[in-house]
């Protein structure tokens, strides 16, 4: 494993609700001016869940599992920023009230705009919750750094779900390699480029391209998936940079409207070659972290 100050990270609660389904109850247009009326963000979404695939959905921007924000009256304010920016993607999260309360959840990533920290339940504990429903996290991961690569910077990942990412350090080149299920390239990114705010938040992978799609195998992408994005630092903010690379999650689903497609929240990013995607179909958040659909899995075996 490679070196990290772990040890040294805080942990800090924060607490959040499950956020009420948002839409504007009008028609959107698409890239091809095609108008379209499909769900989308917020609530409890009892059939998506981390393992499923992105694309498909008769939806748009589907977030799996329960969408949570502090504060849906501000969600550009302080509170509400602090819940996306502590929570990290493998965070414990616990429901404190209602017929859920003790069920444990795991914090699966930021939705930018939006401002949803999305959160993935076991089935039996998303029949229970409702809108009024509170989350606590115990929220730990941001300030991870790499000991021994201090051009790679680490954000929005708990050192948990680091550790089992199966990242292996390259001694002959100072690199490190990251099992993921994609390598996306950089000019496929939308929705979201140049936000200096890279601790919280997503941005989209494009997926207007049919032909692009198809080519970089993106239509098989799943919620949860662990994926590369070329020539993009993450570093200060989300930018275009030749040799860079940027380790995301898949979060939500993929989108008609132009720009947008499936959401990647960022965990590792370095802005020259320090990281080596290394291809494998397995790198997925739930399978580490058993979870999601990978859960029912094991559930349904015991149950054979």
């Amino acid at each position: 494993m490679v070196k990290t100050n772990a040890a040294k990270l805080v942990e800090i609660s924060v607490q959040g609700k499950v956020a009420n389904p948002f839409h504007r109850g009008m028609f959107f247009v698409d890239d091809k001016g095609v108008p379209f009326a499909l769900p989308g963000t917020g609530g409890i979404t009892y059939n998506v869940k981390v393992g499923d695939p992105a694309f498909g959905w008769a939806g748009d921007h589907i977030e799996p599992a329960a969408s949570t924000c502090a504060n849906e009256k501000d969600r550009g304010g302080f509170v509400n920023a602090a819940y996306n920016f502590y929570s990290c993607i493998g965070n414990e999260a616990v429901v404190i009230n209602g017929d859920a309360k003790g069920s444990k959840g795991t914090v699966t990533g930021h939705h930018g705009g939006i401002e949803h920290v999305l959160v993935d339940f076991p089935d039996v504990a998303l029949k229970k919750m409702d809108l009024d429903s509170k989350v606590l996290i115990r929220a730990c991961g941001q300030g991870l750094e790499f000991s021994d690569y201090p051009e790679i910077k680490i954000m929005n990942v708990s050192p948990v779900l680091l550790k089992k990412l199966g990242i292996k350090e390259n001694k002959k080149d100072g690199s490190i390699s990251v099992p993921v299920t994609h390598v996306v390239p950089g000019k496929l990114m939308g929705s979201g480029i140049g936000s200096i705010t890279p601790h919280k938040g997503d941005y989209d992978i494009m997926t207007q391209d049919k032909a692009m799609v198809e080519k970089h195998g993106l239509d098989s992408l799943r919620f949860g998936d662990v994926v590369a994005i070329t020539d993009h630092d993450n570093s200060y903010g989300r930018t275009f940079q030749s040799g860079a690379v940027t380790i995301g999650v898949v979060i939500h689903s993929d989108c008609l409207k132009a720009g947008h497609g499936p959401g990647v929240s960022n965990i590792i990013t370095c802005r020259t070659s320090k990281i080596k995607p290394v291809l494998d179909k397995n790198a997925n958040i739930g399978k580490y972290l058993g979870i999601g659909r990978f859960k029912d899995k094991k559930t349904n075996k015991k149950k054979k």
